[in-house]
């Protein structure tokens, strides 16, 4: 199952992504955790070192090889160059699977021990001095577009995506690619502006998306997000002691957190779970399709010097009959 946190700037997305990550780890449930945020905090927040954090390798420095890999035999694709991130896979392509061994695991992922349980973590690489005033900092996120475009996953395994903050998802197809959308949003004007941008922006792509208020320290505070997102809104997470401890360097154990919040974790994951009967991989693969083609027409064919749209192999539709992978769960 694919999860995307967003939300504005400081609401807290960080912590409650990797709150949701510990959860699902400490579950037992395997878990692929990417920092996506130009702001890489993730690391942290998962209890790593500031020296743990800057050794974890760049998935946008490691770009030409993830292509490499996923471009397989497939005959519609000429070489990696050619490759931009909303290249779709199709027969001859090498798909990715959350429990598995790959290179591109190997490359860029970097086992993360958290209570006891373990999960795999990955990063776009930080925004450094190098890109000023030369690059955009989608240009490091394409990476793990272009790996969710080749990933089929199944029931009970989990890869959680630490957004960009705002609306800047937007700038590439990136928001189609998830089963679940989390915006964690503060009980403040500014935070349901944000909300209501994204719901906007994501209207008419069946883009599923909830609202964890976050901050909340009372019941008028769940009230006022009550009455601005109605039936959006699926549960609010209160100020957190063991939130703060952690945030000190503190390493108070999971198990200590406040159980009306570990209770929202625990509801969320059920959401997740629950969206597996809505999943579609047709429409799934047509969306990547149709980002394609706008991406070769409005710069992919430019840069690459060739007719992008002869990458898409009519027909193929991605999923789990691909994969090998065994029959859904119940939900």
């Amino acid at each position: 199952m694919k999860i995307a946190f967003v939300g504005k700037g400081g609401s807290g997305k960080t912590t409650l992504s990797s709150l949701f990550v510990r959860h699902l780890a400490v579950a037992g449930s395997p878990v692929v955790a990417v920092d996506a945020d130009v702001n890489q905090h993730l690391g942290a927040a998962l209890g790593l070192t500031d020296e743990e954090c800057a050794a974890l390798p760049s998935l946008g420095a490691e770009l030409p090889a993830i292509k490499e890999y996923l471009r397989g035999e497939n005959p519609r694709i000429a070489d990696a160059a050619s490759m931009i991130k909303t290249t779709p896979p199709g027969r001859g392509s090498r798909l990715l699977r959350i429990v598995e061994d790959n290179p591109v695991y190997r490359l860029c992922a970097r086992p993360v021990t958290v209570d006891g349980a373990s999960l795999r973590l990955m990063a776009t690489g930080a925004f450094n001095e190098e890109d000023l005033g030369v690059a955009c900092y989608h240009s490091k996120v394409g990476a793990v577009e272009l790996c969710l475009n080749h990933l089929v996953d199944g029931p009970g395994e989990y890869w959680v995506t630490d957004m960009t903050a705002g609306a800047d998802s937007f700038a590439s197809g990136l928001f189609t690619r998830f089963d679940q959308t989390f915006l964690v949003c503060e009980p403040t004007r500014k935070g349901v502006a944000v909300y209501r941008q994204y719901r906007d922006y994501a209207r008419d792509f069946g883009v599923r998306l909830h609202v964890i208020g976050n901050k909340v320290e009372n019941e008028d505070d769940l009230a006022f997000l009550r009455e601005e997102l109605g039936d959006a809104l699926l549960a609010g997470f209160g100020r957190s002691g063991w939130v703060r401890r952690t945030e000190q360097g503190r390493t108070p154990a999971f198990d200590e957190l406040e159980p009306a919040n570990a209770a929202v974790l625990r509801l969320m994951q059920e959401t997740v779970d629950a969206s597996y009967a809505e999943r579609d991989w047709e429409r799934y693969t047509r969306q990547l399709v149709t980002f394609h083609l706008r991406n070769a027409e409005s710069w992919g064919n430019a840069k690459t010097g060739a007719d992008l749209a002869a990458q898409v192999d009519p027909g193929f539709v991605l999923g789990e009959h691909l994969t090998g992978l065994p029959e859904p769960l119940a939900v």
